[in-house]
């Protein structure tokens, strides 16, 4: 209730404020809105999604999730243009900015709750408030997103295999769905401009987690119910557990390492029957061995663009931290989970 308070205040202001930003609109991603949060609901991810006029798309490097993005034709809004740099290309960072600005001063201006704007983080593409809660304290990550009404880059063409799970027809129809992207710098480039943008698919994501079943009744009111979000749940939570307990080797992964190799783990064994209820011990290691093979061979394909490995081959090292930490959890009941 807190959360969508400042977060309805806010984008209030920011249509008003500046008319590029009039028609955004406010999305929910993330674990909390998949029903897949584990601990305290502290931590929360709302896009602003902005719908944009016919964009071109270019690579910027070869995993095919970032891209430098161009007006096809001059939008007919002029406010746009000032987030243009000289060779047309739509600047991530000038977005960003402005939209900060906005939000900095417009949390001064939110009546009896504290909010305040944390310090950039290199490299990420959130505006992260914090909300004091007392006793504790609530972040939410806010995400500029782009939203076009346009066919997907040729890079997904052969991802999102899930026709042996929930069929060709839905992944036809979700292949219909907009083409999202944040604002996400690009590491690999040469020189780090800020205006690169990286595909999101956390709306597919989210549509997926909801509908999760092969038969169209699985988890619902009175279908039959699965494991399949207790597995994510754990799998998530487990990952939680290591990283605090070993953050310098492990902050290289998030949740969404283990939500991959989770949704892989959903195509490779696509029937309800393969996730009974009360299966869900077995179901979760399945999915744990299958992720450890993952980082054995640092190998983990992006579940929307087959191109792109999630695990890069220089932190080998660290890969295997990870698999010998999960395999000792795996083999001694789970310690960290007691702790």
């Amino acid at each position: 209730t807190l959360v969508n308070r400042v977060i309805l205040h806010l984008v209030q202001a920011i249509r008003v404020k500046d008319s590029c930003f009039s028609s955004i609109e406010r999305q929910s991603a993330g674990s909390y809105y998949e029903r897949v949060k584990i601990s305290e609901p502290n931590e929360f991810d709302i896009m602003l999604v902005m719908p944009v006029p016919r964009i071109q798309l270019d690579e910027s490097d070869d995993t095919g999730a970032y891209y430098y993005v161009s007006f096809k034709r001059s939008p007919k809004e002029k406010g746009w243009l000032r987030f243009l740099e000289e060779d047309g290309k739509l600047s991530a960072f000038k977005m960003l900015e402005a939209l900060r600005e906005i939000i900095k001063q417009e949390v001064k201006n939110i009546k009896d709750v504290e909010v305040t704007v944390a310090r950039k983080k290199a490299g990420s593409p959130a505006i992260t408030l914090q909300i004091k809660n007392p006793p504790s304290e609530i972040s939410v990550d806010i995400i500029l997103t782009l939203e076009a009404q346009q066919s997907w880059p040729l890079s997904t063409q052969s991802g999102l295999k899930i026709e042996q799970w929930l069929g060709t027809k839905v992944r036809r129809d979700l292949r219909f769905r907009s083409l999202y992207l944040v604002a996400k710098q690009n590491k690999r480039e040469k020189v780090l401009r800020g205006n690169t943008w990286r595909l999101s698919f956390s709306h597919i994501e989210k549509n997926m987690m909801n509908n999760h079943g092969k038969s169209k009744t699985c988890c619902e009111s009175d279908g039959p119910k699965c494991c399949r979000k207790g597995c994510l749940k754990l799998l998530k939570y487990l990952l939680e557990q290591l990283k605090m307990k070993y953050p310098k080797e492990l902050e290289k992964f998030c949740s969404y390492h283990v939500k991959t190799a989770f949704l892989h783990s959903c195509v490779m064994w696509p029937n309800d029957s393969d996730w009974h209820l009360g299966d869900l011990d077995h179901c979760f290691q399945q999915c744990l061995r299958f992720f450890m093979d993952c980082l054995q061979k640092s190998q983990l394909t992006h579940f929307f663009i087959p191109q792109y490995n999630l695990l890069s081959l220089e932190d080998k090292a660290r890969h295997h931290f990870l698999s010998r930490k999960i395999s000792h959890e795996l083999n001694n009941g789970f310690p960290v989970f007691h702790e």
